[in-house]
């Protein structure tokens, strides 16, 4: 039975563990990377690429639905489902091939193709009966679409993110189970594209926003394009080549789908690694617990990235989580706390939603500013949605923002930069902002937060507002 021996073995070659590699090779360590697969990343294969060429899609047949509000009369768009399917996989592919590519550059040796499980704290044993003994570890298995029995049951008609892309076509109906980021995307994207679709979830909220002003706000700006049934219960059965669904709670119905979007959650994939030989300390859903300052699980020699600690699910804190783990691995036990970026999640539905920084406390004060009469966004005629931002009540200083509106996909940056730098609602309003661009629609928002803190708007900026601003 040959042993590998080296100081830092990273599992999973996704986002997270491409990162701690690099980071672990880079501090002097040798190091193993071991995948089942190689497949290509999350992000690239199943997750943020796909689906955005997804939505491109359903961007381009809105554009052209809506062009008559310009004065431009063109036909009622036609959609070739299998064009459409077809575009999203053959770009997909190729984002999917410069990851493997990145991989293929690896020195020679480092790239494992196995399924690793823990035999104790200091050994793997792969799936080829091969072990591995190493200094230190990085867990970085990312996670896997969540899929109940009762959908399970539902064989192909039940799809989730990883497989709804290998559709030959689009279908004619789709229910999509679940409210959050990914079943909002998809769900627009897919209405846009001619397919009728309802989204059910078991809360009364969607997106995961927490905001509750700008919730409802977002809620009754989808529901223009997407049937909505909150507060229920499902169940769902196999029809000839559909599926029944049936709920109960605050409504109640009965209809029929092609297929069934199952989009409940992304648990982390830690169930192979046997755990329980590691005597790691985990939470009540079997995670281990981790310092988010060095990525280090306990004072063990096992450290955590990525999708796998279900912290902080959006890409480029599975790199920033990769990098500050693989570095900690290659240093143990001299481990050392990054200081780790502000919290900045994006949904891209239309209107995007960014949601950055702190939630708002009982003290914070916070600042609105409304797209319904901003002069950029009637320009678009894309004039709806809210924008929250917070700040401490002792001087303005930006903390946190949630952002429903045109463009928040972009603007959000400013405001996550800002907080990162510790400015003040004042300190932005010193700074330019173009006119007529959807960043000045911010102004009423640090407007009134550099009032409620008796702060100045501005040391000589013009108080008046431009026409449409």
């Amino acid at each position: 039975m040959q042993t590998l021996e080296c100081d830092v073995a990273v599992i999973g070659a996704g986002t997270a563990g491409l990162a701690a590699e690099r980071a672990a090779r880079r501090a002097g360590a040798t190091t193993l990377l071991i995948d089942d697969r190689f497949a290509g990343t999350t992000c690239a294969s199943v997750g943020c690429m796909p689906s955005k060429l997804l939505i491109a899609a359903g961007k381009a047949a809105h554009a052209v639905r809506n062009a008559g509000i310009f004065g431009v009369t063109v036909p009622t768009p036609t959609i070739d489902g299998a064009a459409v399917m077809a575009r999203v996989r053959h770009e997909r592919d190729r984002f999917v091939a410069g990851t493997k590519a990145s991989i293929a550059r690896l020195p020679d040796g480092i790239a494992v193709q196995a399924t690793a499980r823990f035999v104790d704290a200091t050994t793997l044993a792969l799936d080829d009966g091969r072990h591995v003994r190493a200094e230190s570890f990085v867990i970085a298995t990312g996670s896997r679409p969540m899929m109940p029995p009762m959908f399970a049951a539902l064989g192909d008609r039940a799809l989730t993110n990883e497989t709804i892309f290998e559709l030959s076509t689009l279908p004619a109906s789709m229910a999509v189970i679940g409210a959050g980021a990914i079943g909002l995307e998809l769900a627009q994207a897919l209405a846009r594209l001619g397919v009728a679709v309802t989204v059910f979830d078991t809360g009364a909220r969607i997106g995961g926003v927490k905001d509750a002003v700008v919730e409802p706000v977002l809620r009754d700006l989808l529901a223009r394009e997407l049937d909505f049934v909150l507060g229920v219960t499902v169940e769902a059965r196999r029809d000839g080549d559909g599926v029944a669904v049936s709920w109960t709670g605050d409504s109640s119905g009965k209809a029929w789908y092609d297929h069934v979007l199952v989009a409940v959650g992304r648990p982390p994939a830690l169930d192979r690694l046997n755990l329980d030989a590691t005597g790691l300390v985990r939470d009540d859903h079997g995670t281990p617990v981790f310092d988010p300052a060095t990525m280090q699980c306990g004072a063990s020699a096992i450290f955590i990235a990525g999708d796998a600690d279900a912290s902080r699910t959006v890409l480029h804190e599975a790199s920033d989580e990769g990098a500050i783990a693989g570095r900690n691995a290659a240093r143990f036990p001299d481990v050392e706390p990054a200081e780790r970026a502000v919290p900045f999640t994006i949904t891209f539905t239309d209107p995007p939603i960014a949601t950055i920084g702190q939630p708002a406390g009982d003290d914070s004060v916070i600042g609105e500013a409304s797209y319904a009469d901003q002069g950029r966004a009637k320009v678009e005629a894309r004039n709806v949605g809210l924008a929250r931002i917070y700040a401490d009540p002792k001087d303005g200083r930006l903390t946190g923002a949630v952002m429903a509106a045109p463009g928040m996909d972009h603007v959000g940056h400013l405001i996550a930069w800002a907080i990162a730098r510790g400015e003040t609602a004042t300190a932005l309003l010193d700074l330019p902002l173009y006119h007529p661009t959807l960043e000045e629609g911010l102004k009423p928002a640090l407007r009134a937060i550099c009032h409620a803190v008796h702060a100045p708007t501005g040391s000589d900026a013009d108080r008046g507002i431009p026409p449409g601003a």
